[in-house]
């Protein structure tokens, strides 16, 4: 049996409580800057572009970057760099620009949180390239990199609302490298109070995207990089834990199977004869509770490989769990958190893109999405799974009691529950003085 403890009113296990309290590490709330500034958001997708020589406008055929291999570095030839090397910070403004706010802006006058995410992506590929240093790279010669979104190991929303007519500042800096990935802390503040932070593992590809890259290695330069850097370190080896457990990730525990049983028999009925389960009282099944949408992403979504751009997926993908999430709380609800983001395939630029959205778990006012992508191939129109997010909502009222009725969605069920545990040990950080750095 395992040794238990409370986690802000619900039991995991002692284990899964520390592991979590490792997300969350504090570094005195210091923050990080080097001073430099990369100007608009704007301007650092122009500068991405830039960076890496690739030409304006769509071309069906893009322009090859075949001779670029022949820079690709060695490991040895790449120095170390210090997070302060990759740290910028980029602004929207909302404040004098209406045509910005405008794009920024939902229905009810509050910020597009998939808009948040989309460019806190942008920003960290950015932060990507200012870590990246090729000392023999001969001057004016494009970057002879890719750079792919991997994962988001979270994202973590501190406020209900954010501020539509106050500027945004998006900054970051890379946190933790391997051989060809880095990880990519990111913040979003406004009037230098962080609103948000997200996580990405970001992927070093060669000039053609057919092959790993060698990352320069980072050396934190002083305390403060210290200690940001350890929090990486920890969350790096939860990560490769999970890596190595992948095969039994959706295996209950002996809790969890208990849980499953307690489901079943609240849903087998009076006579235990029903064969689809019978439901109880202010309850909704799962398989009737699910939204999709199918996006037709157009060339101006594109990345430089000329598959579809990370940001839009996930910007699109959280629209989707925002409306579902919506209806079934029968209110507007508000982002919470975003955990365990995958990226299994790249979206060819040709492709339709089908997003849908599943509600798997309930708590008091809180729903627990998980929401998947898939690619529909505009020629055969068959569908391959890309992507899969999990996402925490909150609505002002209590909602129904979500409900599986297979067992399959008794599996996404614990997978929920499993996220939603999560999420609650980060308002548990914020409450004590482990909250998170900023």
């Amino acid at each position: 049996m395992h040794s238990h403890l409370r986690c802000t009113g619900r039991t995991v296990t002692k284990n899964l409580c520390s592991q979590l309290r490792n997300l969350f590490v504090e570094c005195d709330g210091k923050q990080l800057d080097s001073g430099h500034r990369s100007g608009s958001m704007a301007d650092v997708a122009k500068k991405i572009q830039e960076h890496l020589g690739v030409e304006s406008g769509y071309h069906t055929i893009p322009k090859s970057r075949d001779d670029l291999l022949k820079f690709h570095p060695q490991q040895e030839d790449l120095p170390e760099r210090s997070m302060k090397d990759s740290h910028t910070t980029a602004l929207v403004d909302l404040k004098s620009d209406p045509l910005m706010r405008q794009l920024f802006v939902n229905g009810s006058g509050f910020l597009r949180m998939g808009k948040i995410m989309e460019q806190l992506d942008l920003i960290a590929v950015w932060i990507c390239h200012r870590h990246v240093y090729l000392p023999k790279l001969p001057k004016g010669v494009p970057l002879p990199y890719t750079f792919v979104t991997l994962f988001i190991d979270h994202a973590k929303f501190l406020v209900q609302k954010f501020k539509p007519d106050v500027d945004l500042q998006f900054t970051g800096s890379v946190s933790w490298t391997g051989q060809s990935s880095m990880e990519v802390t990111t913040y979003v503040r406004q009037n230098e109070e962080a609103l948000a932070r997200a996580i990405f593992i970001v992927g070093g590809r060669n000039a053609t995207n057919s092959g790993p890259a060698p990352i320069n290695p980072l050396k934190p330069q002083n305390e403060l990089e210290e200690c940001f850097h350890s929090g990486a370190l920890e969350r790096q080896g939860r990560r490769e834990k999970r890596k190595q457990g992948s095969s039994s990730l959706l295996q209950p525990t002996r809790e969890e199977e208990k849980v499953m049983y307690d489901l079943f028999l609240r849903t087998k009925g009076s006579d235990g004869a029903t064969a689809d389960g019978c439901l109880p009282p202010d309850c909704r099944w799962i398989s009737d509770w699910h939204r999709s949408t199918i996006l037709h992403p157009f060339p101006e979504s594109r990345n430089a490989s000329n598959t579809i751009f990370s940001g839009f997926i996930i910007r699109n993908a959280t629209e989707t769990s925002y409306i579902a999430a919506s209806l079934y709380g029968g209110s507007y609800a508000v982002i919470q958190f975003i955990s365990d983001v995958t990226f299994t395939q790249q979206i060819p630029v040709h492709s339709f893109m089908k997003t849908t959205a599943y509600i798997v778990y309930t708590h008091g006012k809180y729903i627990q999405l998980m929401t998947a992508v898939k690619s529909l191939d505009a020629v055969n129109f068959t569908e391959v799974h890309t992507n899969a997010l999990h996402l925490t909502y909150k609505v002002d009222r209590p909602v129904p009691e979500i409900m599986p009725s297979s067992f399959h969605e008794a599996l996404w069920y614990l997978e929920g529950r499993r996220h939603f545990e999560t999420f609650l040990k980060s308002l548990e950080g914020d409450n004590s003085k482990e909250g998170h750095c900023v």
